[in-house]
């Protein structure tokens, strides 16, 4: 019955307790998470997340936890949940690089423990763990962007292309006042000169230049070298243990390289380091928690192991490892060979293909160039087969026009000797016009001076018409006066003559009369025929001088081209002529007859003057033949009374 109720109890508590817990190790890149079974030891852990990772250099890594305030790596010898790790769940490690390499060339074997390092010491560097300068921060942050990117491609990395990450220490970039922008130029420009780098070659420069800063690889514990708390510093590396002050990480106080060590220890809070030699001092310190000296002592041996395993002959999985891994290399090493040649070949196919298209493109081009030139060309043939058609056209219209221009270059010569001929017979009728109006004005002149006698003529006339007219009186009443005593007498014959004398004087009067009119008449009319066809043939010389200026004005166009221009002097000519009973003086424009008219000046004797002027003549004449046929039958008269 009792052993009843202890199985019951023991299943019970069988059925309560778990037999698996949840672990979760997150790598530099990566987190995993895995179902522990309640035995395993740390080393059960530590192999499973190597087998996944695919990792076999295991001796450099571990698996980190935090405890309180500090870190504590996992045991390998003793069960997980036995340690000192956190009671959450699931549990959370860091697969982390506990020890590192003297020459990682020479060291680091596999891809993904080259990985892994270059991935943590990078982190330390940024989060300024591992002190860096500002030359090879730019440098180490350009072979990270080349494990990054690959080879730079200008097409392809533009500006700003670096924005997103984080390349150098916040440190860094304080210190300088230098934008991202220029710091991007600066980590471009030695980007581009890693080209044709792999990027496990990339990640290798990368850890070549890290293992020469004073920090990398150490492990800073704060320490006191004596009870009265001086402060110090206990770096533990690869070489050995190193005292530095409080304020200085990079050059040690004080250095233990391995080789010089023969003995670490600790009790409690104390720390011993036994070097080799015995004349030496025994270095103590103390430091704050027997945790830490834990974890310094477990340091110091995994350096220590390591550091004589370098100086070992590498142990057999070491070579197999070596040689797979050289393997790898070579094999590596010609496949990016083969890919870098394939790349180039494509790139060179691409170029090709590129210069080909671009070829085709120029081809295409000028094929359309050559097909349009060659339309133009036809087009400019047709338009060139046209103009010389037109050409010919015109050749034949030019050369007809210049036989036209040939012809009326001989007419207007032709023109030209008639027109000189006519001009010279023009200058001798213009001449001979001149002579006659001269000629005229001469006779006018001397008509005038006639006229200006026949009025002195006629005053003298008309005076002695008076006069007579007075004796006549005087002889009339003389005469009447003595008829009386006559009266009554016989007519005698000679009163028969008186009567007849009386008679025959009235007869002559009416028929001189008539006669002198008549020819006055006749003489008037001749001298207006005469004068109307002088005045003809003024008016037909002055047309034919205006048809010659104006034949001569529309001719002088071609005429220049046939004779040497010369200036045309219009031939003096006499204006128009006034005409009046054979006489021809001068017309004067119309606004000095106007103007001799206002100032009363008077003009040339007309027609009807000259007329008045002949009348005035025979009137004279018939008067004073009258006055003496009058007078001679008074002295007729008066002689009879007396016999």
């Amino acid at each position: 019955m009792l052993g009843e109720i202890q199985s019951s109890w023991i299943s019970f508590f069988s059925k309560k307790q778990p037999k698996t817990f949840k672990v979760k190790v997150m790598t530099m890149d990566a987190e995993m998470e895995f179902s522990c079974e309640v035995k395993w030891k740390g080393k059960d852990l530590f192999d499973l997340v190597c087998r996944t990772i695919g990792l076999r250099e295991t001796w450099f890594f571990g698996l980190r936890y935090m405890v309180k305030d500090t870190y504590a790596w996992l045991k390998p010898d003793k069960r997980v949940l036995d340690q000192d790790v956190p009671k959450d769940s699931p549990i959370t490690f860091h697969f982390l690089a506990k020890f590192f390499p003297e020459k990682v060339e020479d060291e680091l074997v596999q891809e993904i423990t080259q990985h892994l390092f270059f991935l943590q010491v990078k982190k330390q560097i940024l989060d300024e763990e591992i002190f860096c300068s500002p030359e090879a921060s730019v440098l180490l942050a350009s072979y990270a962007v080349q494990a990054k990117y690959g080879d730079y491609d200008p097409n392809f990395h533009k500006p700003g292309f670096l924005a997103q990450d984080e390349l150098l220490p916040k440190r860094v970039l304080m210190q300088y006042q230098m934008t991202p922008d220029m710091w991007e130029e600066k980590i471009t420009a030695w980007y581009a000169e890693h080209r044709g780098i792999a990027r496990d070659e990339a990640e290798m420069e990368y850890l070549k230049i890290a293992q020469d800063l004073d920090m990398y690889g150490v492990s800073y514990f704060s320490i006191t070298q004596n009870k009265r708390d001086t402060e110090l510093l206990l770096g533990v590396d690869a070489q050995g243990l190193h005292i530095y002050s409080p304020n200085s990480k990079l050059n040690p106080n004080k250095s233990f390289p391995w080789s010089g060590i023969r003995n670490i220890s600790y009790s409690e809070k104390e720390f011993t380091i036994k070097p080799l030699e015995k004349k030496k001092d025994v270095f103590k310190f103390y430091s704050s928690q027997l945790r830490v000296n834990k974890l310094i002592l477990q340091l110091c041996i995994g350096n220590h192991d390591l550091f004589m395993r370098r100086r070992k002959v590498d142990s057999i999985e070491v070579q197999q490892m070596k040689a797979q891994a050289k393997e790898e290399k070579a094999r590596k090493k010609m496949e990016r060979q083969i890919l870098a040649r394939e790349k180039q070949m494509r790139e060179d196919a691409e170029r090709a293909k590129e210069e080909m298209e671009r070829r085709l493109f120029q081809l295409q081009d000028e094929a359309r160039m050559a097909n349009e030139a060659l339309l133009r060309s036809e087009e400019t043939a047709d338009l060139l087969a046209e103009k010389a058609q037109i050409a010919e056209e015109e050749a034949k219209l030019l050369a007809h026009k210049a036989a036209e221009a040939e012809q009326e270059r001989q007419r207007l010569e032709v023109a030209a000797i008639k027109t000189k001929e006519e001009k010279r017979l023009m200058e001798q009728k213009m001449r001979e016009a001149e002579q006659l109006a001269v000629k005229l004005v001469e006779q006018s002149e001397r008509r005038s001076k006639e006229a200006d006698h026949l009025k002195q003529d006629l005053n003298e006339a008309k005076d002695a018409e008076r006069r007579a007219k007075q004796k006549l009186l005087e002889i009339s009443k003389t005469t009447y006066q003595a008829a009386p005593a006559c009266a009554g007498p016989p007519v005698s014959p000679d009163s028969d003559a008186s009567a007849d004398g009386s008679f025959l004087r009235m007869d002559f009067k009416d028929s001189d009369m008539k006669r002198l009119s008549m020819e006055i008449e006749r003489e008037r009319l001749e001298y207006m025929e005469r004068s109307k066809h002088l005045q003809d043939q003024l008016k037909e010389l002055k047309s034919e001088i205006e048809s010659l200026k104006l034949e001569e004005q529309q001719q002088a166009g071609l005429y220049t081209l046939l004779t040497e221009p010369r200036p045309y002097t219009e031939p003096a000519y006499l204006p128009h002529s006034n005409v009046s009973d054979g006489q021809i003086s001068p017309r004067p424009p119309e606004h000095t007859h106007t103007h001799r008219a206002a100032a009363g000046v008077p003009s040339q004797p007309s027609p009807d003057c000259s007329c008045f002027i002949k009348q005035m003549k025979v009137l004279f004449f018939f008067f004073s033949l009258r006055a003496l046929l009058f007078v001679s039958c008074s002295s007729d008269a008066t002689l009879l009374p007396g016999n």
